[in-house]
């Protein structure tokens, strides 16, 4: 593997910069004089903000792309040997990377690399972690699969020896990195297109936690089945938490209660011993559960409990994470990434927790794999829902639909007894939500895909 010299800056080219982990990683270079090129399918935001600080970046990729004087290329999980910029570095034996190696390397700079794992609520407990990282005047190095508006973007570059990030295990990405205090918040059955099967994810994870060296210490759900199959033998110290496995876990809560926008307040113990009162601005009892993991970390950092405070106190979410859009004739319009089961059902048990007369929910699948996988989980948990109203199934990287549609799903939730439409185009879907919404009504598009557009046309943006 190639090794970058972090003390000699070079040109370094991302094929796909625009995407939020590329992007934050190409900032992080930029502000250590690395030259940056790059190019992705079209501009956005992210690629904006690169051009602002100095990289420079082409849209479509194309062999021309990779010119003369490039020293590493990286790519993405998507990107294929077919991919033309790929072609033409490996012809022209560019050294090259993936987003996971560069990672790794640059947590290896670091004296106190995290990484926050589990395949649901990644980014929301590391921007919590962010905030409370903040409040304590840790200055660290940030890099979030998501907007947060407290650094103003996606990554933040700061002074001391502590990096804290997100851990995707999407193709075993995150057994690249070298974490220190590692994170592992739920093992679910995802990414099936490249995982066998739940067994297959769970190996993963176990070799994630393996990586963390003995000085180290790993924090992990004890409400995740079987997590001590993780956890046997490890070097590094073990830490728990939970909500249902209280008996067990080192930290846990009680007395959990909530305000009228569905804001949990909760009681912490540690070993019993009772810690005090703490409260989040984020709604849904799966973020107390997000919160213990943070706290947990903070302590191992020796935070105290007050910067813990502080830093719950200004987190009010992220982009796309149970995100407030605006209000439309009396009716509220919620975002959320939510596109696993798991997190569908903890959105809309957040969501039953807020004011409102009839929840809709706009849903848009991600990626045939995981439709197809998990179609009865799915139509399980958006039966929560007062009405749901499906879209086309978003295809993401993959092109062969597997014989399925959303109408597939569509027949799924209506057994259930829940009302749900099914509409070809956001334009029908919209029109749909105009002729029978009613004032007191609350709107949650949810998906990871271009679903948001919706509730923004609703909100006239």
């Amino acid at each position: 593997m190639y090794i970058v010299d972090f003390t000699k800056p070079i040109h370094i080219h991302f094929i796909g910069i625009g995407g939020i982990s590329m992007s934050g990683l190409a900032e992080i270079l930029l502000k250590e004089n690395f030259r940056i090129s790059g190019s992705d399918a079209k501009e956005n935001a992210l690629t904006d903000r690169l051009t602002e600080l100095g990289a420079q970046i082409q849209y479509g990729q194309r062999a021309s792309n990779i010119t003369d004087g490039i020293d590493l290329v990286v790519y993405t999980a998507a990107i294929h040997p077919d991919n033309p910029e790929y072609q033409e570095a490996a012809r022209r034996q560019i050294p090259m990377l993936t987003r996971a190696e560069l990672l790794g390397q640059i947590m290896k700079n670091y004296d106190t690399p995290i990484a926050v794992s589990g395949t649901h609520g990644k980014t929301t407990t590391t921007s919590l972690l962010s905030h409370i990282l903040l409040a304590g005047d840790c200055d660290p190095t940030i890099s979030v699969g998501g907007i947060l508006p407290s650094i103003g973007g996606n990554i933040r570059v700061g002074n001391s020896e502590t990096f804290l990030t997100e851990a995707c295990e999407y193709t075993n990405s995150f057994l690249s990195m070298y974490p220190h205090i590692g994170v592992i918040l739920n093992m679910d059955a995802d990414h099936l297109d490249f995982f066998k099967d739940i067994d297959d994810i769970r190996s993963s994870f176990r070799k994630f936690a393996e990586l963390i060296p003995a000085s180290g210490a790993l924090i992990i759900n004890a409400d995740t089945p079987e997590y001590r199959q993780i956890t046997e033998g490890l070097a590094c110290q073990v830490i728990t938490y939970g909500l249902e496995n209280t008996g067990e876990a080192d930290y846990t809560a009680a007395n959990i209660t909530f305000d009228q926008y569905a804001h949990p307040s909760f009681d912490c113990y540690y070993r019993q011993e009772k810690l005090g009162r703490f409260a989040l601005k984020v709604p849904g009892i799966h973020n107390v559960s997000n919160a213990l993991a943070s706290l947990a970390v903070a302590r191992q950092l020796g935070l105290s409990d007050e910067v813990v405070r502080e830093g719950f106190s200004t987190f009010t979410g992220t982009d796309r994470r149970f995100q407030y859009k605006g209000t439309v004739c009396d009716v509220t319009i919620i975002d959320d990434y939510a596109h696993h089961p798991t997190e569908i059902e903890a959105t809309l048990k957040a969501a039953a927790e807020c004011p409102h007369k009839t929840m809709w929910c706009v849903f848009q699948p991600h990626t045939y794999t995981r439709t197809k996988a998990l179609m009865d989980e799915f139509a399980q948990a958006l039966s929560m829902a007062g009405h749901v109203v499906l879209a086309k199934i978003y295809p993401a990287r993959e092109t062969d639909n597997l014989g399925i549609s959303s109408a597939d799903l569509q027949k799924g939730i209506q057994a259930r007894g829940t009302a749900c439409e099914y509409f070809e185009t956001f334009d029908e879907i919209e029109n749909y939500l105009l002729e029978h919404i009613t004032p007191g009504d609350m709107v949650i598009t949810m998906g990871a895909g271009d679903i948001v557009m919706v509730g923004e046309r609703l909100l006239g943006e």
